[in-house]
């Protein structure tokens, strides 16, 4: 099994960034198709080792990664390409809910997950449950293993009060969060060490108890009782 990402891969990436133009792309297509077989095969690696600790649907490495295309067609930046490969490992069922994002690129790496663009009725049942109880929730993003592995609760927030919540909530600083993620950065030469791989899959194992608790949130009603019957 592949455990790291090879040198080649952030030479090629470094590359790309200098010359984002599908002149260049194509006259080294060659190399291109090689270092994506080495990043499938570390994607193999790590969906094998998560599928030991949770119910994923993604079928194969290579299904898992996003293509090295970008649309441009609602962006400003027209560059043709991304200068990373990233890839999510999705979970299965109803029940189970976030997902697990990695990203490679030199400088840059990291792995993450949780709720990029939750929707409405989301946002509604994760709020109501802080605003009923948000101990749950701080118990496990202060707890000593999620600090040292994610450091803090990340994502965007609304500048003041959602809506139906007033400002001095006591929760307020948590009620504020309309994206919730996670994530931990790696050094170029973590990623390019043998075992990468497991420490990927180890990270995405510490997401665990995070993820246990917005699938409790998010697949129950008000008196606990399933909104989905898988």
């Amino acid at each position: 099994m592949k455990t790291s990402v090879s040198k080649e891969v952030f030479d090629f990436l470094k590359k790309l960034k200098k010359n984002n133009d599908r002149d260049w792309f194509n006259a080294n297509k060659k190399e291109y198709l090689t270092i994506h077989k080495d990043v499938i095969a570390f994607a193999d690696s790590v969906l094998s080792g998560m599928n030991k600790y949770d119910n994923i649907e993604t079928i194969s490495g290579k299904k898992s990664l996003y293509r090295i295309y970008r649309d441009t067609r609602f962006s400003n930046n027209k560059t043709p390409y991304k200068t990373h490969f990233g890839g999510v490992l999705k979970r299965a069922t109803n029940q189970l809910r976030g997902g697990y994002y990695f990203h490679i690129e030199a400088g840059n790496s990291f792995v993450g997950g949780g709720f990029w663009q939750p929707n409405p009725d989301d946002i509604k049942l994760i709020r109501a449950d802080i605003a009923d109880n948000a101990d749950e929730l701080r118990s496990i993003i202060n707890s000593k293993d999620f600090i040292r592995t994610f450091g803090t609760l990340q994502g965007d927030q609304v500048k003041t009060a959602p809506k139906g919540y007033k400002k001095d909530h006591p929760d307020i600083d948590l009620l504020r969060y309309k994206q919730f993620l996670i994530s931990k950065s790696f050094t170029d030469k973590e990623v390019l060490s043998e075992g990468f791989a497991d420490k990927v899959v180890a990270t995405f194992v510490a997401m665990r108890p995070f993820f246990d608790y917005m699938s409790y949130v998010l697949t129950t009603d008000a008196n606990g009782e399933p909104l989905y019957k898988d």
